[in-house]
């Protein structure tokens, strides 16, 4: 019988022991590796044994720490909750816990007051089967006066070991570049102040021991599950407290409690590995992979985005063309993207007059998805309905609808304005405009953008981002449930609004603008860290990059996107030759074959030891095949390259291990690959291919080679799933 005074939430992947044995908040004594129950049964003991000593200088007695930091308990860092009422009052709280409340393993509530400041609070912790730990709080004003929150976070204590930090940054066509540094006293801070994570969000935080890798090291991993302002920080202290936190980024004024209302902060997602980075992925993607698999939208399927293509030039022969070419190359979703829409010629006018513009398309869209959907194909359409032009029907009837302060609009950015979507009447508008188009049409997917940072957000005359995040979430949880069926994909400049806030409400996410396989490599890896590879939008885009002008074999460009959800931005059939589209059919064909396995697998990384090159692959969950991925990103030190080894596979099981090239045969031959890969392949165990590895060919840089590998013995039991 676990017992209340140390209460536990954990499962075969992580632990988090609490201390409640006083009266305030519970303190965390354990977050980290799983405990066994005869481990929990010494409680007790352990709690006497990690007591904190008292400090020269600080309180008389030790400050403890939660997932809810108190100014007022003591604690001499970043309070957890920051507020105050109209004359300055109840802005150092200290809560007396009233409940303590366990159903199960993997789920616990506190309840909590400060009765002479009028809060209450409420501490929700979840632990999905996967290992990913959410944490959430619930504020609540029983006061006779309104109360201000100027910030509610959740923090999660570290153990001294976490003595490094990888966090992410970023830019247009350039996201997630990984930073790593050395935990030193003081504060961390990643703040988006963008109203949406932005192009250089940090994604998440990653503390953990020492030159900590994909495949060792012990990771404490953190994400703010929230698709507006946020803000996410690592804080040590000379006191020995070491935390990770995050929540919300609350602008002057956008949360005043009146009495009797509550302010919920969203999710912090939260993940411990005892063996690297590729564990908290395991946590990340089985999380998000449950999720989407209860509501029946785990597909993937092959698609093309015609912008790259055709651009603003709507031309209904030129997209059935398109079209057709898309079929016999396999595609299956056919994606019509920027300009069909009312006035929308260029990137100037259009935004909010979601009619089809009658003069390009006399018809409507009916001739060209009877079209797509007589081919086989699914077809999906591109909008941005937070956005809206100055030049379009909808400001000049509404001006008063755009996102800014009274009489003056925020700076322009991309010749366009944010539409006020909490607000009633522009909620009203966005709904009926999508719904019938939902409706008219058998639209099976929307690309979803958002295409400029939120400046100067003002709804109902004070900060308005966080009722705008509200509204939009509001409005695709609508959507979603009048049309189940329609996947949505979340674009944001390319990957400017990639958190699981969002990805509860869509099925994938646009990494980047950037289709240059090259940086797409960096791009995915680790957006990939977060997001499961069939929620990561991959295409394969033409010989020479439209965002940077490099050059690409098809075989590189092919071998980047296999490992997403894969599909093509790219004009096939005026700008590819029919050799190009014979191999670019091979590779979606290849795709169609390992997608089971792509988007069912455990996604994994090799330690690989020569940084021009890395490895990476997805092994199935029962260890019976997998698909690895040598990537040459740049020319090696070495004229031979080392040793590829395999992780992640079982170590009993005897393999088959073969050359797949992913868009047709490769660019060498000859005494520059090994025999065994010319021959057909290779007979090893697991243990040998994870510890000793094989011989990679010399490669060109730039490109890239696939293995492909069965288990010939069937499963070993003792093997057991690989987790998500």
């Amino acid at each position: 019988m676990q017992s209340t005074d140390f209460p536990h939430v954990g499962n075969g992947a992580v632990s988090l022991l609490l201390d409640a044995r006083g009266p305030g908040l519970p303190s965390v004594l354990h977050w980290g590796a799983p405990l066994s129950a005869s481990e929990l049964d010494q409680a007790p003991e352990l709690a006497r044994a990690l007591d904190r000593p008292v400090p020269s200088g600080g309180p008389d007695t030790a400050v403890t720490v939660g997932t809810l930091p108190e100014h007022a308990a003591g604690f001499p860092g970043r309070p957890g909750l920051r507020g105050h009422r109209q004359d300055g009052a109840g802005w150092a709280p200290v809560f007396t816990r009233t409940e303590l409340r366990q159903e199960s393993a993997g789920s616990l509530v506190v309840t909590a007051r400060d009765v002479e400041a009028g809060l209450t609070l409420v501490s929700e912790t979840e632990l999905d089967d996967s290992g990913l730990l959410r944490l959430r709080h619930r504020l609540r004003n029983d006061g006779p006066g309104p109360y201000t929150v100027d910030a509610l976070e959740g923090t999660l204590p570290l153990p001294a070991q976490a003595t490094e930090l990888l966090d992410f940054t970023g830019r247009h066509c350039r996201e997630r570049q990984p930073q790593r540094r050395r935990l030193h006293d003081g504060t961390w801070l990643r703040e988006s102040r963008r109203g949406k994570p932005g192009l250089d969000a940090t994604l998440g935080l990653l503390a953990g021991t020492t030159d900590f890798g994909f495949r060792h090291g012990e990771v404490w991993a953190l994400h703010v599950a929230w698709s507006g302002n946020h803000v996410a920080y690592t804080q040590r202290l000379p006191e020995g407290h070491t935390l990770l936190g995050g929540g919300e980024l609350l602008l002057p004024g956008e949360i005043t409690l009146d009495p009797g209302a509550e302010y919920a902060t969203p999710w912090l997602c939260a993940a411990y590995s005892e063996r690297g980075i590729d564990g908290v992925s395991a946590a990340f993607h089985g999380w998000l992979r449950a999720l989407h698999r209860q509501g029946g939208r785990l597909a993937g399927p092959v698609t093309l985005n015609t912008w790259e293509a055709v651009y603003f030039d709507h031309d209904l022969d030129r997209l059935r063309t398109l079209a057709d070419t898309a079929a016999r190359c396999g595609v299956e979703r056919f994606v019509l993207d920027d300009g069909w829409f009312r006035g929308r010629r260029n990137d100037r006018a259009g935004l909010g007059d979601w009619y089809v513009d009658e003069d390009v398309w006399p018809d409507g869209l009916g001739p060209l998805i009877d079209h797509v959907r007589g081919l086989g194909m699914e077809f999906g359409l591109w909008v941005e309905p937070e956005m809206i032009s100055p030049d379009s029907e909808l400001c000049r009837a509404h001006p008063e609808w755009l996102l800014a302060p009274e009489h003056r609009a925020a700076p322009p950015a991309r010749h366009q304005q944010v539409l006020d979507v909490a607000r009633p009447e522009a909620y009203a508008y966005l709904l009926e405009r999508l719904d019938t188009l939902l409706t008219r049409y058998p639209i099976g997917a929307l690309k979803w953008d958002h295409n400029r940072d939120l400046v100067a957000a003002q709804h109902a005359g004070r900060a308005g981002v966080h009722a705008q995040t509200r509204a939009v979430y509001e409005l695709l949880d609508t959507l979603r449930q009048r049309h189940p069926r329609v996947s949505v994909e979340s674009c944001a400049s390319g990957g400017g609004r990639v958190d699981l806030g969002i990805l509860e409400r869509t099925d994938r996410v646009w990494a980047s603008d950037c289709n240059d396989a090259l940086e797409r490599q960096a791009i995915q890896r680790w957006t990939g860290v977060f997001v499961p590879p069939e929620m990561l939008g991959a295409h394969v885009g033409p010989t020479r990059a439209h965002t940077t002008g490099r050059r690409h074999g098809l075989g590189f460009r092919a071998a980047t996107a296999l490992f997403g959800h894969m599909g093509a931005e790219w004009d096939i059939e005026r700008g590819a030759s029919e050799p190009q589209r014979e191999r670019l059919a091979a590779a979606f064909a290849l795709y169609k074959r390992h997608r089971e396995l792509l988007h069912g697998g455990a996604v994994v990384h090799a330690d690989h030891p020569d940084p021009a090159a890395w490895v990476h692959g997805v092994v199935a969950r029962d260890g019976g095949s997998a698909l690895f991925c040598y990537a040459q990103l740049a020319m090696s030190d070495h004229a031979v390259p080392p040793r590829v080894r395999l992780p992640g596979l079982d170590p009993a099981g005897r393999y088959q291990v073969r050359l797949e090239h992913p868009a047709g045969a490769p660019r060498k031959r000859g005494r520059e690959v090994p025999e065994w890969w010319a021959a057909g392949g290779t007979v090893l165990s697991g243990r040998l291919l994870e510890r000793v590895g094989v011989q990679a060919p010399v490669t060109d840089p730039e490109d890239a080679w696939l293995l492909s590998l069965e288990r010939l013995d069937g499963r070993d039991e003792s093997f057991g799933e690989v987790p998500d």
